[in-house]
Parts: structure tokens; C-alpha cells; sequence
């Protein structure tokens, strides 16, 4: 397994084997990070590769200290799953 940022894509990839198994886009502001979709392919699904996926997106974000702004529903149930990763949240 093999997660890496595709700038160029605007999203954070995970490969499985050589192969996209999913990806967590995003847009990039001066300061924040805002994830729009989450998506892993049907055929990786079940294998808790978007956890790995995001929890890898939120670690690099917190390394480049950007805030996260979550709209994809996914990202949000993570992060209220996962407390260690509140203090990245935007402030409204």
C-alpha cells in the first residue's frame, strides 16, 4: 500500500499492488485545506483503506500546518470519530 499527495489531481491518493484503489480530493487555500470527496474503489472496498487514506491526508495537513475543512461527509465522521484530529477543524 502506498498513499501519496497528487497535487496535480488535487487529491490524496492510496494505491494497492501498483493500483488507484481510492482517493480523498481536496482544495487547497492559503491556509486551510478543504476535503471534498472520499471515495475507494468498489473493488478495494471493505479494507479500511479510506481510514488509512484520510488519516494519512489529516497527519500531512497537520505537517504543513493548514487548517481542515471537512464537507466531505467522510472526512467529518472521521474526525468526530477519531478526537486527536479535532484541533485541525477550521474555526467557523
Amino acid at each position: 500500500m502506498k498513499i501519496l499527495d497528487n497535487s496535480a489531481e488535487s487529491r490524496f491518493e492510496i494505491h494497492v499492488d501498483g493500483q488507484l484503489a481510492g482517493f480523498a480530493e481536496y482544495k487547497l487555500l492559503p491556509s486551510t485545506i478543504v476535503f471534498t470527496h472520499t471515495e475507494v474503489k468498489p473493488e478495494f472496498e471493505g479494507q479500511g483503506l479510506a481510514g488509512e487514506l484520510v488519516a494519512h491526508a489529516l497527519d500531512a495537513s497537520r505537517d504543513t500546518g493548514l487548517k481542515v475543512r471537512p464537507v466531505c461527509p467522510y472526512v467529518a465522521r472521521y474526525i468526530s470519530r477519531h478526537p486527536e484530529y479535532k484541533d485541525l477543524l477550521e474555526e467557523e
